[in-house]
């Protein structure tokens, strides 16, 4: 991933993660996210099954912010993110 051509992210083997984060949302749910991006079995082990999670395959995880895929799109033509995403200050 790039901006004004310089590297902001990169990764090899692994997952790219797109997180949204909306009000309400707490630890309880951070922790949940995070066990099971951790550990989703997907990727093959010596047999060719999907047995492996991200760790045991030796891969990395690389998280991106992504609020629009809170928008609320049920009224009208634009999507509204006023009462879903958290704020940043």
């Amino acid at each position: 991933m790039t901006v004004d051509g310089r590297s902001t992210g990169t990764i090899a083997h692994g997952l790219v993660v797109l997180l949204g984060v909306e009000r309400g949302d707490g630890p309880s749910d951070r922790d949940y996210i995070v066990s099971k991006v951790r550990d989703v079995r997907i990727f093959a082990d010596d047999a060719g099954k999907m047995n492996l999670s991200t760790g045991d395959a030796g891969g990395a995880v690389l998280v991106v912010s992504q609020f629009t895929l809170l928008a609320d799109a049920r009224k009208g033509r634009r999507p509204s993110w006023s009462s879903r995403v958290r704020s940043c200050t």
